[in-house]
């Protein structure tokens, strides 16, 4: 049986949900074990509001703040205007007035990732040649999922998956948009990365002279993440993970159709609700529908049967998976689904 590496995943991902106030609040994490995060994903839930992301390297100011869902103004929101992450502390985040961070009574979610090598996670920042390179990264590891954007340039948000088709290293998915998989040479130069460095080619949105780009990196450890993909049934199907998820981003690949996250802190069951969903690449509420989507197990996840989202048949699918705990510790403890 395999055991896990990480016994305490909060000790490095925690999902957090508070209520905004409409003047600075201080968001205390819930996990029983303390968390300064280094990368904070925050988004209003009942309104249609932009998606905030900010990390350590940037810094948490007004100025550190991007949008996935591409419909503000690149390179950086207004945070004065939309609010922000101010700080991070021991154990949570500070966050500014604004709609998209704490506006009163508006309810919100953070997802919160400490960097760090023992669980997979690397914020790297660098600067564009114009020229195919390679960058150096701090994982230790090679790169599953790499997540690169222009800091200073309103270009896409490129998806690195290592199961995004046969040959991932030739081939992008775009975090803002809903597009299927495209393929050339451009983006990674046709290079899979290594436990050392990644490459980047020619193209704009990974290596533009003179622009500056901010890229996560992540790799897979055992009981703690996984970033598989999967062909769709239209049925039952499970997908191992080696943990109970805690947060799940899903994207069909051969097709158009939205970056789906779920996260186990809006519902009480097992099943997650569409009406709990978001989106990475759209600036809308949590879901319309009540139909389940997905159902978290202890060791896995099963999208439910003709899920268009999850499950649709025939159909290729990527995911992240990060967890709330792992399937057995490294004791062989079993934890047990909610």
């Amino acid at each position: 049986m395999a055991y896990t590496a990480i016994d305490d995943p909060e000790a490095y991902f925690q999902a957090k949900l508070y209520t905004g106030t409409g003047s600075q609040l201080a968001v205390t994490l819930d996990g029983d074990t303390d968390m300064q995060p280094d990368f904070v994903w925050f988004k209003n839930r009942g309104t249609t509001n932009s998606h905030g992301l900010q990390d350590s390297v940037r810094g948490f100011d007004t100025t550190g703040i991007q949008s996935t869902n591409g419909t503000d103004a690149d390179p950086a929101f207004d945070g004065s205007t939309l609010g922000y992450v101010s700080a991070v502390g021991s154990d949570g985040f500070t966050v500014e007035a604004g709609n998209c961070a704490n506006a009163s009574s508006n309810n919100y979610v953070a997802w919160c990732w400490k960097e760090s090598a023992t669980a997979g996670f690397d914020i790297d920042s660098n600067s564009g040649t114009g020229s195919a390179r390679t960058e150096a990264h701090s994982l230790s590891a090679v790169p599953h999922v790499i997540i690169m954007k222009s800091t200073n340039d309103s270009t896409n948000w490129v998806v690195y998956h290592h199961k995004n088709t046969s040959a991932p290293e030739t081939d992008w998915l775009r975090l803002n948009d809903t597009r299927a998989t495209s393929d050339d040479s451009a983006r990674w130069n046709d290079t899979a990365p290594t436990s050392s460095v990644f490459s980047v080619g020619t193209d704009s949105e990974t290596n533009a002279s003179g622009n500056s780009y901010i890229s996560y990196l992540w790799s897979e450890k055992q009981g703690f993440s996984k970033f598989g993909g999967y062909t769709g049934n239209g049925g039952n199907i499970f997908i191992y993970t080696g943990f109970r998820p805690a947060w799940i981003m899903c994207k069909q690949t051969s097709g158009t159709a939205n970056w789906q996250i779920y996260n186990n802190k809006v519902s009480p069951f097992n099943q997650g609700s569409g009406e709990y969903t978001l989106r990475a690449n759209a600036s809308t509420a949590e879901g319309s529908a009540g139909t389940y989507e997905v159902d978290l197990l202890s060791n896995g996840f099963r999208p439910v049967g003709g899920s268009s989202s999850f499950n649709t048949s025939g159909q290729s699918y990527v995911y992240m998976a990060f967890a709330e705990a792992p399937f057995v510790n490294s004791n062989g403890v079993p934890c047990n689904a909610r």
